[in-house]
C-alpha cells in the first residue's frame, strides 16, 4: 500500500508570515494536528500543536489572557515552525512511512511527489485507517493466530480448513519476528463460517496447528490458547 492512495489530501498549508493565532484557529477549525508551512509557494517547514502549545505555554506565565491574545496575533508562524522538516515520498509504502514517522517521534510528514512538490499529509491517523483496511477489522469476522512449521504448504493447508467450513478469507499475515526457529507466527481473518460449525473447524485446526488465540468479532468474544 502506497502513501499516495492513503495520504491526506487536498493539503491544508499555512504562509509563514500568517501569525500563530491564525495557525490556532486553522488547526482547530481543520481538526488537525500539523500544518505544513509554505513561502511563495514552497514547503519551508511545519507547525505542529505542540510546537503551539510550547510557544503559548514559554510566553504566558506573566501574561493575562487578554496580553496573551495579543502576543499570539503578532508572533509569526515562521518564528515557531520547524524548519528542519522531514519528508516522504508518494511512493514509498505505508510501512516506510510508519517507520520513519516512529525513528522520528512524529506524528506526521509532508508528502512530496517527484518534482519535490508538496502533494499532500501522511498522520498517524492515515496509517491506523490503512491498517485496518489491510487486516480487514470492520468486516467483523473471526481472527485466529497460529503458531506453524515454516515449511511450504502450511499456510494453504490451514486455509483449505477454513474454505471447507465456508468461510471466506479477509486477510492473511504472517512473520517470523517473536516465533521460535523454524516457525512463524500467521495470522488469519475470515467471515462466513456459521458459529454452529465454528466448534468443528477448531478441533480440525487445534490438530494441524498450534492456535495461539481466536477473537470472534461478532460477538467479541476471545479465547487464549498459549500465553508466550
Amino acid at each position: 500500500m502506497l502513501i499516495r492512495y492513503w495520504m491526506s489530501q487536498p493539503v491544508i498549508t499555512i504562509k509563514k508570515t500568517d501569525s500563530m493565532q491564525q495557525a490556532i484557529s486553522m488547526m482547530k477549525e481543520k481538526h488537525i494536528r500539523m500544518l505544513p508551512v509554505t513561502d511563495k509557494g514552497n514547503l519551508c517547514g511545519v507547525i505542529t500543536d505542540r510546537d503551539l502549545k510550547r510557544s503559548s505555554a514559554s510566553d504566558a506565565t506573566s501574561l493575562d489572557v487578554y496580553e496573551l491574545l495579543y502576543l499570539i496575533s503578532k508572533i509569526k508562524v515562521e518564528d515557531i515552525m520547524t524548519r528542519d522538516v522531514v519528508t516522504v515520498h508518494q511512493d514509498l509504502t505505508m510501512e516506510e512511512a510508519a517507520d520513519i514517522l516512529l525513528e522520528h517521534k512524529i506524528s506526521g510528514a509532508p508528502v512530496l511527489d517527484d518534482t519535490g512538490k508538496l502533494c499532500g499529509v501522511i498522520t498517524q491517523t492515515d496509517i491506523f485507517k490503512a491498517t485496518i483496511y489491510l487486516t480487514g477489522l470492520k468486516k467483523k469476522g473471526i481472527h485466529i493466530a497460529f503458531l506453524l512449521p515454516d515449511v511450504p504448504g502450511s499456510i494453504m493447508d490451514i486455509v483449505n480448513v477454513v474454505r471447507k467450513f465456508d468461510g471466506r478469507m479477509v486477510s492473511i499475515l504472517t512473520t517470523y519476528e517473536r516465533a521460535p526457529e523454524g516457525f512463524r507466527n500467521v495470522y488469519l481473518r475470515f467471515t462466513n463460517v456459521s458459529r454452529d460449525r465454528l466448534h468443528d473447524m477448531m478441533e480440525i485446526l487445534r490438530s494441524k496447528a498450534t492456535l495461539l488465540y481466536m477473537v470472534d468479532h461478532r460477538e467479541n468474544q476471545r479465547i487464549i490458547f498459549r500465553n508466550r
